[in-house]
């Protein structure tokens, strides 16, 4: 019994100093960002340098303007497979909407980089040519202001149009920015924005906010449950609106706010959707399942004056979002929604890295920086020798959204 207990013993206290010291690095806020949560920032190995930043933008660049359909948009419902994504009628119009304003606010944001004669970056760093990159941008804008205001509800029960119009929003705003000082065309891009925020008050939910699915009662008035990060989405993109001058009907902004609210648990993790929201402890509500969600919403929220998402909240998201990233990675490309530990869809991936880049823009500027690190890691590793990012196989739109998304992304990843 004595040859039992002594080495029982020993081992006891070497597990207690183990943890004690581990406690004592976990409350060392000195040696690496750490949130009030305990998830730390787990520091890289090696930190991407500023020429890998710049070719993998160029490389991203390059792939947008190579891809682009004849009549300027992106993707297709073409490359179809045995798990297609539901897509009844008019579905693919929502698709190729939003796919295509993402892939032009990609090229319209870098355009404006590479103008910037501030910024560090250049076109022939990146490998970019600027006269190319502007035929492909006015091709796009071309698109958008002719077939944005066709975009209508895709079927009684899909609502894949939301995506088109949120995201159509953020690209007509990035429009407006292009040539200021040009006046007609920035009333014809604002008379344009004004007409998607119609649609999106057209399209909120019975409960306030927004969903893409409607299989309730299939009415005029939408009354499918309200999904946190669509309504994150879209005011995001009425807050951009906002700042460009553009009235934006105050009622739905609250009513999707108080959506959300209702959806939120004390950590910061959102429920997928109202009608989960009373099933706090189901994988896709819990913290690895809202990993990709968090950030749109805590963004959102904040943007429209929510004081309880601090600096603090966001660090917290973020440092989840790169210590724990597994959680998402694992789910990245496979091809079945959901079909991953705690219910995570490979589409969550750019999604959450794209509104995570986001939500570093809003820290201080000295506390962007390991951030940053991280966020370039991430991409480049994951950027395909095509110059693609790629997260879920949707027909042939996966790997111009997910570019889009991720080269807007890396573009806030430069110091």
């Amino acid at each position: 019994m004595k040859s039992f207990i002594i080495p029982f013993a020993c081992l006891f206290l070497t597990v207690c100093v183990y943890i004690q010291a581990a406690e004592s690095e976990l409350n060392d806020k000195t040696s690496f960002p750490m949130a009030a949560e305990g998830v730390r920032l787990i520091p890289l190995d090696s930190k991407p340098t500023l020429e890998q930043i710049h070719r993998s933008i160029g490389h991203a660049t390059r792939y947008l303007i190579e891809k682009q359909n004849p009549k300027g948009t992106w993707g297709s419902a073409r490359n179809t497979k045995n798990l297609n994504i539901y897509a009844p009628e008019s579905s693919h119009d929502g698709f190729l909407a939003g796919t295509t304003a993402l892939g032009l606010a990609a090229l319209l944001e870098t355009e404006a980089l590479l103008k910037n004669k501030s910024a560090s970056v250049k076109a022939e760093d990146c490998g970019i040519d600027p006269g190319v990159l502007a035929k492909t941008i006015n091709k796009g804008e071309e698109w958008v202001l002719g077939n944005f205001p066709k975009l209508r509800r895709s079927s009684s029960d899909a609502i894949y149009n939301i995506w088109g119009h949120a995201y159509g929003l953020q690209a007509l705003v990035r429009m407006l920015d292009r040539f200021p000082d040009d006046e007609t065309r920035c009333e014809k891009i604002r008379a344009a924005i004004r007409e998607q925020i119609g649609y999106i008050e057209r399209f909120e939910c019975l409960d306030g906010g927004w969903c893409y699915y409607d299989f309730n009662h299939k009415m005029q008035k939408i009354a499918g449950s309200p999904c946190s990060f669509v309504s994150a989405t879209v005011l995001l993109a009425l807050w951009e609106a906002k700042q460009r001058g553009v009235d934006v009907p105050q009622r739905i902004i609250d009513r999707a706010l108080a959506s959300n609210l209702r959806q939120r648990y004390p950590d910061f993790s959102y429920a997928y959707g109202e009608y989960l929201r009373m099933s706090p402890m189901r994988g896709i509500n819990r913290p690895p399942g809202s990993l990709a969600r968090s950030h749109s919403c805590n963004l959102a929220a904040r943007h429209w004056g929510d004081k309880d998402v601090t600096d603090e909240v966001l660090q917290n998201w973020l440092n989840r979002m790169f210590s724990r990233n597994g959680w998402l990675d694992i789910g990245r490309k496979r091809p079945i929604p959901h079909e991953s530990y705690a219910q995570v869809a490979g589409y969550f991936y750019y999604y959450g890295v794209f509104y995570a880049a986001f939500c570093i823009e809003e820290l201080p500027q000295e506390e962007r920086g390991p951030y940053q690190d991280h966020l370039a890691s991430l991409l480049i590793e994951r950027q395909g020798t095509d110059g693609s990012w790629f997260d879920y196989p949707l027909y042939d739109y996966g790997h111009a959204y997910a570019t889009g998304y991720g080269l807007m992304a890396l573009l806030r990843a430069l110091p």
